[in-house]
């Protein structure tokens, strides 16, 4: 029998997918979703919309279809959404980019995590900093490029890092410090402060910054999403990642970009041509076009993602848990020790059945030395529609206390 590959064993490790034993493991989110699916529960586990985006972008994808766009397009992105993505990035933060040679299309932003941390690692000497929890295939894509994971805390009530833990993180082994703000799974943004001490501390130790923005436009209570390469001396060490999936409900079609000095996007180029080497040719102008909508649509989709967001507090409140209100992101978390929830793993696995609702434990966004300090955390989702919140919110209404 032929063993399996070392690359696919440390990946598989890193994400979760082995057992201490080395046998294969479902992941958390695999098993709730089969839970949701056997029991007919509410799914607020998984991260993804249950009603359709804007019918403008919709329709351009449609009429792509029809139009015969079905076949591959340029490989760094079709010249109509890569002119979008610059136009995006200059509307809203004031940053200038080259649509030519500062912008790369990918199928989502996980390709483009991916394509960057496998460009950018140079070998086991590297170490990776991130912000713990961290979204899942994090640690997976810092495994499979053979670098080291390096974690920075991030504890509730507010989930800010520790400036201080920061620094001792980042040291001159640090190549990547790799960001996610606006937050998955805590729903926090990172102050200015932190952003700023993440830049400083990139520079000091000539460490690259990769960030994840896919909740860009999903932050709530009068907050802007500040973009890190934004911040003074940023820009020429920075790659900045976001995606359609979540501003325009459109999870599944995998649309995602990065953004920075061509130097390093071409780095990241060379690895993404083969990987997906290209995707979505229908969908690419559909987001081009929803990229040039106006504000009041980007505003729109913060204001009722807020009033969901507070429509689900307000039911996990009622059933007795304790709530972290997020700044941002589909997410809230809350302690479920407050119902008497010593293992919110084994809480999640009882929800469906005892009340018909599912959820994410927030111990499958660390690492096994830290699933401690989160094991009475549990993560919701509140990009559900209203009467789809509110029945869940009926139903945890139940959990005796």
């Amino acid at each position: 029998m032929r063993t399996i590959p070392g690359a696919w064993r440390r990946t598989a490790r890193g994400a979760g997918l082995l057992t201490a034993q080395g046998e294969s493991a479902p992941t958390v989110f695999a098993e709730m979703s089969a839970l949701a699916a056997r029991t007919g529960a509410i799914n607020l586990g998984q991260g993804f919309p249950d009603e359709d985006g804007p019918v403008e972008v919709l329709s351009v994808a449609r009429e792509a279809i029809a139009n015969g766009v079905n076949q591959y397009p340029p490989g760094r992105g079709q010249v109509d959404l890569l002119a979008a993505i610059c136009e995006h990035q200059q509307r809203f933060y004031g940053i200038r980019l080259d649509p030519e040679r500062d912008v790369l299309v990918t199928a989502g932003a996980t390709e483009a995590l991916a394509a960057a941390l496998l460009a950018l690692i140079d070998g086991p000497e590297d170490e990776v900093v991130v912000f713990e929890p961290y979204y899942d295939s994090y640690a997976a894509c810092v495994a499979l490029a053979g670098a080291r994971l390096v974690t920075v805390p991030l504890r509730h009530p507010d989930f800010q890092p520790d400036l201080d833990e920061l620094r001792d993180a980042v040291t001159d082994r640090t190549r990547i410090i790799l960001v996610n703000d606006p937050h998955n799974p805590t729903g926090t943004v990172f102050s200015a402060e932190t952003r700023a001490e993440i830049v400083r501390l990139a520079d000091l130790h000539d460490a690259l910054i990769v960030t994840d923005e896919v909740y860009e436009h999903l932050v709530f209570d009068g907050i802007h999403h500040t973009p890190i390469a934004t911040e003074t001396g940023a820009w020429e060490r920075t790659l900045s990642i976001s995606s359609a999936g979540k501003t325009f409900s459109t999870t599944g079609w995998k649309i995602g970009w990065l953004s920075g000095p061509a130097e390093l996007v071409n780095a990241v180029l060379a690895v993404k041509q083969f990987l997906t080497y290209t995707n979505g040719a229908q969908f690419q102008p559909a987001i081009a076009t929803g990229l040039r909508l106006p504000d009041t649509f980007f505003s729109g989709i913060a204001d009722t993602l807020q009033r969901k967001r507070d429509l689900l507090g307000e039911g996990l409140r009622a059933a007795g848990l304790r709530v972290f209100t997020p700044s941002g992101s589909y997410f809230t978390v809350a302690d479920a020790t407050a119902v008497g929830a010593a293992d919110a793993l084994e809480f999640c696995r009882s929800l469906p059945e005892r009340v018909g609702v599912v959820a994410i434990p927030i111990t499958a966004f660390v690492g096994p030395e830290h699933r401690g300090d989160y094991a009475g955390l549990v993560r919701f989702a509140a990009c559900k529609r209203v009467e789809v919140l509110t029945e869940a919110s009926t139903r945890l209404a139940a959990l005796p206390r």
